[in-house]
């Protein structure tokens, strides 16, 4: 079938709609005449915005839906706003009642989910197991697009920038005092607190680097600033701080230009991955195979402890999860990347 208009459901974090992202490209790449329009929240929606393969942002407004009142007057007018696109296909990509609801809402008469939808989803959705079904989160989503018989030749994630975003990124680093030459970037932050290597860890890998002649620059979001605070009052060397002063695509340019981003399973550590930067990933709780950095050119470390692969957001023996990663096993491959970039 030769699809004209698909709606791509992909609502948050920031680095899942990342993995997502993907499939825009493989979908033109199926489809050349298609139109693809992608329901997004508010915090991930830059990324989609002014994309290359996606047509039309359309925001979905989640405070509208913390009450009853909020709910019956919002998703009536979503539902109008969507079936006005006469959409033949939507993709939920989330897995979940929230993603699963708004692609039937769409009146879109074919509908998939991918492998291991939640929440009913899969009731709402024909599910798509493909043969990566047990790979990588980025090779899962584009098992949709081979579902329909696209050919997924290219993993393209599309992430661009305009002259204002470039300009913008660099009167941030100004602002910071940032003197120019090569940096890594260090990530501390993440939703998930067993998913942070201690900042006591980030604090000796700045300072181990700077002996050796490498700069730091402190990146994350607002609710980051804190644990950038801790880092820098805990070590001697001199640390660049951006955090919570970026918008999104503003990090990904200030990462993008890094030689190397030091962080665990989060958004801009994916996004450092998008923008073709080498990562060190610090892994714990979930699967290096699923949601470690993709494709080649990264580091893995994976923490010793005996229950790994846990997938819970708070630890059940009350471990650091990633205190059990050395400092100096993290500089070794910092400094090893920085070197081939």
């Amino acid at each position: 079938m030769n699809y004209q208009r698909i709606l791509i459901v992909k609502l948050s974090a920031i680095g899942d709609v990342i993995h997502a992202l993907p499939v825009a490209r493989a979908l033109k790449e199926a489809f050349p005449e298609v139109r693809i329009s992608w329901v997004v929240e508010q915090p991930a929606a830059e990324l989609v915005r002014n994309h290359p393969d996606i047509d039309e942002v359309i925001l979905f407004e989640k405070s509208r839906c913390r009450s009853l009142g909020g709910l019956l007057q919002y998703l009536p007018a979503l539902a109008r706003e969507l079936k006005g696109r006469r959409f033949d296909l939507a993709l939920d990509l989330q897995g979940l009642l929230k993603s699963g609801l708004i692609a039937l809402l769409s009146g879109a008469p074919r509908r998939l989910v991918y492998c291991n939808p939640r929440e009913l989803s899969g009731w709402i959705s024909q599910k798509v197991c493909g043969p990566h079904q047990q790979g990588h989160i980025v090779e899962r989503y584009l098992d949709v697009v081979r579902a329909l018989g696209g050919p997924v030749t290219t993993v393209d994630f599309g992430i661009g920038f305009s002259e204002a975003e470039v300009k913008a990124a660099g009167e941030v680093l100004t602002a910071a005092n940032w003197p120019g030459g090569p940096y890594v970037v260090l990530i501390p932050g993440a939703n998930w607190v067993n998913k942070r290597w201690p900042l006591q860890h980030f604090a000796a890998l700045a300072e181990r680097l700077f002996k050796q002649g490498i700069c730091c620059i402190l990146t994350g979001g607002a609710s980051d600033q804190e644990l950038a605070r801790q880092i820098r009052e805990g070590t001697k060397a001199p640390l660049w701080d951006v955090t919570g002063k970026t918008s999104l695509k503003q990090l990904a340019w200030i990462i993008k230009n890094a030689r190397v981003a030091v962080g665990g399973d989060t958004g801009p550590l994916h996004l450092a991955v998008a923008v073709g930067t080498p990562t060190v990933a610090l892994l714990g709780p979930t699967d290096p195979t699923r949601n470690g950095p993709y494709g080649s050119g990264h580091r893995v470390l994976v923490t010793s402890r005996d229950c790994v692969g846990c997938w819970r957001r708070q630890c059940a023996k009350r471990l650091d999860c990633l205190a059990a990663i050395p400092v100096e096993e993290v500089y070794q491959e910092v400094v090893s990347l920085y070197k081939l970039s």
